[in-house]
């Protein structure tokens, strides 16, 4: 992990870090309820993971996801993810790498789904 960013494992998901860049976070306003909230930007980086090759393999651009985080300095956080889409470039399939640090089935990172649910609250 880069100098500087190593804290921010006190923060955020250490494979989230692993996985992606940091690229900024901004301070929005709730439009239905006039509530502030964090949102916090990530790049996917340009690794294709193991098993993968860059030879057969290719990146075709990034789609986004929106992840619910537990709360920082009183607001909600929310973590926007770009995400890249990888093509095999003899077959024309598709992937993307796994979210391990996401709940399968929500849109919360596991420590808040696992927090939810253990105050009885629905995580997905």
């Amino acid at each position: 992990m880069e100098k500087g960013v190593d804290s921010l494992v006190h923060i955020f998901p250490r494979e989230l870090l692993e996985q992606f860049d940091l690229v900024g976070s901004v301070v929005k306003t709730d439009a239905s309820n006039g509530g502030e909230y964090l949102e916090v930007e990530f790049r996917e980086k340009s690794i294709l993971g193991e098993g993968y090759s860059a030879v057969e393999w290719e990146s075709k651009g990034f789609y986004t996801g929106r992840f619910k985080d537990f709360p920082l300095r009183g607001r909600p956080v929310f973590l926007v993810l770009h995400r890249r889409r990888w093509r095999n470039k003899q077959s024309g399939e598709s992937f993307s790498r796994p979210l391990g640090f996401i709940a399968e089935g929500s849109r919360f990172t596991k420590e808040v789904a696992a927090f939810l649910k253990d105050i009885g609250r629905d995580a997905s």
